[in-house]
């Protein structure tokens, strides 16, 4: 059992690192841009700012130290199941200033429950849990905040270095062979593992092949050079009726000019580099190039078992690497860079089957629906995952360039609609292994 003073550390850590990039993207712009909403789609940025902090003094202040409400009279005004993203900006929302006030005063309380309270007794404080919850919930958000500034119009407003070459990847194999049979799917051990994640328990999946990185803006360009989008036979009825009356023929953010695809990124204009994982596409496009190319995308068992899976010693790593946290050295996380790196990049990150980016750059669409888990248990709350379960969404992998590392394991599932493409999402595909 990891004692109490390191469990203190590791919380402090993380809700300190979760704090310094949330005043990174929120700093960066002024007040108008800050109460604006730059999409339907997302929440102006000043709400997500004191969304976290309400989240933040319901569960450690109130729940963890049992303490009375600070503003009892804006839960509802950020509570994300009463207010649809497309209506907050007209609640009577925290002001800038005032928002930034209350994240402080609910943070010096924090980190004073932190000192002082148990951390065993009870499920909420066991490991710091409830606190691993509340910073990987703010970094959620940051990442929902970098999709905005993705979104919003206007000059660049942040700024990180390119990410590392991917060196020689001559040889790489095009795919991977995943052998069949029985594997430990899930976690029933890792102490901030949230509750879609767990138990832990075995699943048996049949032999298949799945592509050993990403697909790269050129191979999906070669799909839209050949009319991907206008051949109906690759697309599910309602990706097809999607593309349609929308007008869509490339990936979000992308436009053809002179004879090149150029792309907006974070406020800039640049070529589409070729070699880097195609990014912002719908499952409806990802499952689309799948059946053009001849191929599928991978169940989330699959790429769990590919990312996970020793098959030398039978047991499921936390990282295709191994159990220890990821560095820059395994995975491009952590908002370090603003893009993809190339494919083939991160060697040291590979699976034990020599699958790469399996972790990071991109979030990676998977055919599987979002479903619970055997033995599942809701907790702490319903409505983190229990009420999106079902077909509705599709469940993505791995976790991209702007998650950070407490947000994002082996184990880590997150879901969306399938008609989604501002969020940071590309894919990779698979095969049976009898098919040729």
């Amino acid at each position: 059992m990891t004692d109490p003073d390191t469990l203190r550390r590791r919380a402090l850590d993380a809700l300190t690192t979760a704090r310094a990039r949330t005043a990174l993207l929120t700093d960066c712009v002024d007040d108008t841009e800050l109460t604006a909403q730059h999409s339907p789609l997302m929440s102006p940025l000043v709400w997500d700012l004191a969304h976290i902090s309400n989240q933040e003094e319901q569960w450690l202040w109130r729940a963890v130290a049992g303490r009375e409400a600070l503003r009892p009279e804006i839960d509802s005004l950020y509570d994300a199941f009463e207010h649809p993203r497309a209506t907050r900006p007209a609640l009577p929302l925290l002001a800038p200033s005032e928002a930034r006030a209350y994240a402080s005063d609910v943070r010096d309380r924090v980190l004073d429950v932190l000192d002082r309270a148990p951390l065993e007794g009870r499920p909420l404080v066991d490991a710091a849990f409830a606190f691993g919850m509340v910073a990987q919930h703010e970094q959620q958000h940051d990442e929902t905040m970098l999709i905005t500034h993705q979104l919003r119009r206007g000059p660049a407003a942040l700024d990180a270095p390119e990410p590392p070459p991917a060196g020689d990847t001559t040889g790489l194999p095009a795919e991977v062979r995943v052998p069949g049979g029985p594997f430990t799917m899930g976690t029933s051990a890792e102490p901030w593992a949230l509750d879609n994640e767990r138990p832990a328990h075995e699943r048996v999946v049949p032999e298949f092949f799945i592509d050993t990185v990403p697909v790269t803006n050129g191979a999906y360009m070669a799909f839209i050079a050949d009319g991907g989008y206008r051949d109906e036979r690759w697309w599910e009825p309602e990706g097809w009726a999607q593309i349609r009356s929308h007008g869509i023929g490339a990936p979000l953010f992308w436009r053809r000019e002179a004879g090149q695809w150029l792309r907006r990124r974070f406020g800039v204009v640049e070529p589409v580099p070729e070699d880097e994982p195609v990014l912002h596409v719908s499952w409806y496009e990802a499952d689309a190039y799948a059946r053009w190319a001849g191929r599928r995308l991978p169940t989330e068992e699959e790429w769990e078992k590919a990312a996970r899976h020793d098959p030398v010693s039978g047991r499921s790593r936390r990282y295709p690497w191994g159990d220890e946290d990821p560095t820059p050295a395994h995975a491009n996380l952590g908002q370090r860079h603003l893009r993809p790196a190339a494919a083939g990049s991160y060697p040291s990150g590979r699976s034990p089957l020599g699958v790469r980016q399996l972790i990071g750059d991109v979030w990676e669409w998977t055919s599987s629906d979002f479903l619970p888990y055997p033995g599942f248990v809701a907790f702490p709350y319903r409505e983190y995952s229990e009420v999106f379960f079902g077909p509705a969404h599709k469940v993505l992998r791995g976790g991209s360039f702007a998650v950070d590392p407490v947000a994002c394991r082996g184990t880590f599932r997150n879901w969306d609609l399938p008609v989604r493409r501002q969020i940071f999402s590309g894919f990779r595909t698979a095969r049976d292994a009898e098919a040729r």
